[in-house]
């Protein structure tokens, strides 16, 4: 009689619910080292389970364990994060409900040396691996093939378990892999499958490595560790090998996984066989990364050809704060962050897509500070994307907090460590500014307004923070019942983390929260206005409006009043679009605030012109979800704009 093979699973799950997967990266790393070794291979039988962001905890477990105990799995791993690491908790104790000799496994960077603390929360938990996790599970199930104890792993480098006696015991780290090569790629080994039922690539974006590490330091974050790492990175025959995969099967964006791309010339490397396989095969379209905070002249030339080339991206200003204060206690003075200004100028006057991120709640911070900072950079860059500060395991925040006076409290539903207040930042004023968080990352940083801040800013005098302070002032005080969903969200901004999705697809695809922002226009805006250019910035904002993507609410009316999902549809260079036509008889909006970015002459562009709006199709996908990034690219755009794409 044959052995049944072990019975290996490895569960990972998404932040966002969407329609489409997010690629299981982490577990397809896995499972491709694993089943490189031989009698893994032979005796194992590894699957993936990869849940979306919007499913319950019920529903994974009914999804894993709806055959009982005779389907219960010998393996069961978790890729912790801290959104999923309650719910992989609780499937761990069911788990060992069906199968007490089972071994659950965590991994990730928010376990990772937590292993007291995981053990002591949640017993059933056998296994915590420290640090990259490849090699570690590898030698895991090599342990259990051999009919290893888990009491008994200690000659397993990089994990922390429990002894007969039930103490804590974490062995040596193991070292970081040097050659990344060793790592079997997921994507050519068939681990991850690219293609569903329909033989269509099957999850929202490529996601890809093309190095590991991070030489910085800062205080927030556990992507280079206390100590930083010197960076590694894959072969550029493997890279291209992946490349050419994900463009046979027509995926339009790789986000790349990387602390920092862009900083070291393998990264011009890249992006030359990205450019060359696009020409080849039309795909990929465009890229989304972490770009290198220090940009150098690699960056340059990287943008330069992305551009050349119609290869998009997002580019990000990842500055976290203005203040210096707030950036020596972030460990972040080493990195020129008073270049961003310069760069922003030339990303402006070459015409590229340029976001920024900032994190309210450093230690250090006051609002204040941050508003100065906000506006400062909102001169810049518009869409700019503000997010509270996470207290994370392994970071000096973390491990230091009392230096900095921090009171936090954990999450109901996550295990994150959310800040009320510090020696800084009074609860009253981080209350007040989580409401204005929630409104700018609603029409600033998703982005519902994208040409109206350089009229009002340049023409109007009107600050980014004052126009969004304004929305706040209006959805607070505003009776009608249409506000009530806006109001309701930024009220519970504070106290609840997941109120933006469902307000953000309302505004997206209800035409009703748009007639609500129209009356907070002319109501309490427009007035502000100066009367000789009103007209202008009151053309922006219909625009703004008119080029939402198509999108409608289930259960409203498709044909809509904006983006009308009912309109004939054409196929421009292998993507397909809506198409409204003629539309739009107004001024040329995106050619305006161009002018206005490149402080050059806007006169041309105040022709009226009479121009069919193209909207990409698939917002859908996107929707609900807050991924500023992807819903970007199903905006709608004037007929030589897309022409010219």
């Amino acid at each position: 009689m044959v052995a049944r093979p072990l019975k290996t699973w490895l569960v990972q799950q998404g932040i966002w619910a969407m329609s489409l997967e997010s690629m299981p990266l982490a577990a397809g790393y896995l499972k491709a080292t694993a089943l490189a070794d031989e009698r893994i291979a032979a005796e194992t039988d590894v699957q993936i389970h990869n849940f979306d962001g919007g499913i319950t905890l019920f529903g994974m477990a009914n999804q894993l364990f709806r055959d009982g105990r005779d389907g219960a799995p010998d393996v069961l791993a978790f890729s912790v994060l801290g959104w999923n690491y309650q719910e992989f908790a609780a499937l761990a104790e069911t788990f060992k409900q069906l199968n007490p000799d089972g071994w659950a496994i965590f991994g990730g960077n928010h376990v990772s040396q937590q292993a007291s603390r995981v053990f002591a929360m949640h017993p059933y938990v056998d296994v915590v691996v420290n640090g990259e996790g490849e090699f570690t599970f590898r030698d895991l199930l090599r342990a259990r093939l051999d009919g290893v104890s888990p009491r008994a792993l200690g000659d397993i480098d990089g994990i922390s378990y429990r002894d007969e006696s039930g103490q804590v015991v974490t062995t040596k780290d193991r070292p970081r892999i040097e050659d990344l090569d060793e790592i079997p790629s997921p994507f050519l080994t068939g681990a991850i499958p690219l293609t569903g039922a329909d033989g269509e690539f099957r999850y929202d974006v490529a996601l890809l490595e093309t190095n590991r590490g991070c030489p910085y330091k800062c205080s927030f974050c556990y992507w280079g560790g206390a100590v930083g790492q010197r960076v590694r990175a894959f072969s550029r025959e493997r890279l291209r090998q992946e490349l050419e995969l994900f463009a046979q099967h027509k995926v339009h964006t790789l986000v790349l996984c990387d602390a920092n791309f862009g900083m070291m010339p393998i990264d011009l490397e890249f992006v030359a066989d990205v450019i060359e396989i696009k020409e080849k095969y039309g795909y990929p379209r465009s890229i989304e990364t972490s770009w290198a905070k220090n940009k150098s002249a690699v960056f340059y030339k990287i943008v330069k050809s992305m551009k050349d080339a119609g290869l998009h991206s997002s580019f990000t200003l990842a500055l976290q704060t203005l203040d210096d204060t707030t950036l020596d206690l972030m460990n972040r003075r080493n990195m020129k962050v008073n270049d961003w200004e310069s760069l922003a100028e030339w990303l402006g006057k070459e015409g590229l897509d340029c976001y920024a991120e900032l994190i309210w709640g450093a230690p250090g911070e006051t609002t204040e500070s941050f508003m100065k900072g906000y506006d400062r950079l909102a001169n810049h860059v518009s869409r700019v994307a503000v997010y509270p500060m996470l207290i994370l395991p392994n970071t000096t925040y973390h491990t230091d907090r009392e230096r900095f006076g921090l009171i936090t409290v954990r999450g109901n539903t996550d295990d994150f460590e959310y800040l009320l207040s510090h020696d800084t930042m009074s609860s009253q004023d981080n209350q007040y500014m989580h409401r204005f968080i929630f409104v700018s990352r609603l029409v600033a940083e998703n982005p519902v307004f994208r040409h109206i801040w350089g009229p009002l800013r340049t023409l109007a005098g009107i600050t980014q923070s004052a126009l969004i302070r304004s929305l706040m002032d209006w959805f607070e005080h505003d009776p009608h019942p249409g506000t009530e969903p806006f109001r309701h969200g930024m009220i519970n901004s504070f106290t609840d983390s997941d109120v933006l999705a469902p307000v953000l697809t309302r505004l997206y695809g209800d035409d009703e929260a748009k007639d609500m922002l129209r009356r907070w226009w002319h109501e309490t805006v427009m007035p502000l206005v100066p009367p000789k250019v009103r007209s202008l910035v009151d053309t922006a904002f219909e625009y703004d409006l008119l080029t939402l993507p198509a999108y409608t609410m289930p259960g409203h009316d498709p044909s809509s009043r904006y983006a009308n999902e009912t309109l004939p549809t054409v196929e421009i260079d292998g993507a397909g679009y809506y198409v409204w036509r003629d539309v739009w008889k107004g001024y040329d909006v995106p050619a305006l605030t161009l002018a206005l970015r490149r402080d050059e002459p806007y006169e041309q562009a105040l022709t009226e012109t009479v121009s069919s709006i193209y909207y990409k199709i698939g917002a859908n996908n996107f929707l609900p979800s807050t991924n500023h990034e992807e819903i970007l690219y199903y905006m709608g755009r004037l007929e030589r704009q897309v022409a010219g794409s």
